[in-house]
């Protein structure tokens, strides 16, 4: 069993358009990485999970929280540990990893409401992905949470999907 308290509590997102593709960015402090993730930060103090979810969506894509719908979200929490190179470095070495809940989130905007040069810019560029990419799309360290992702919110995708056509 894990010890949460030496995980850091974060909220993610699975944002996906009328064509059941889903919304993944490439972080903006590894532009020559080619290395994607979908939205995803932490949970502040006096937040639950879901208001973070829709504030780093906001903060991460400029998407107005009126152009989303939540569709679903995970029933437990979902952790990986940072490799022993990131160990130590990141989140000022509080954190051996992070500790998640992710939510599948319907966006019923346009390509022209996304904006990712936000105040704080996370990513460089951003695209559409097939739900079935976003594995090999991700860093090492993180496929077998997003195969999770994958796996949780995969029917849920092909339904709304299902919808469009």
């Amino acid at each position: 069993m894990k010890n949460i308290d030496q995980y850091r509590p974060c909220a993610g997102i699975m944002l996906v358009n009328k064509q059941g593709l889903v919304f993944v960015g490439q972080r903006s402090d590894s532009p020559n990485s080619d290395a994607w993730q979908m939205p995803q930060g932490g949970i502040d103090e006096g937040e639950d999970a879901q208001q973070a979810a829709i504030r780093e969506l906001q903060e991460e894509t400029g998407i107005n929280p009126d152009l989303v719908a939540i569709i679903s979200q995970n029933e437990e929490e979902l952790f990986y540990d940072l490799p022993d190179h990131l160990a130590g470095k990141m989140w000022g070495g509080k954190w051996m990893g992070q500790r998640q809940w992710w939510f599948l989130l319907y966006f019923n905007g346009e390509d022209t409401d996304i904006n990712i040069a936000t105040e704080h810019q996370e990513f460089s560029k951003w695209k559409w992905a097939e739900i079935d990419e976003l594995v090999d799309m991700i860093v090492p360290f993180k496929r077998e949470l997003y195969q999770s992702v994958v796996d949780i919110f995969h029917e849920d995708v092909a339904m709304l999907r299902s919808l469009d056509a």
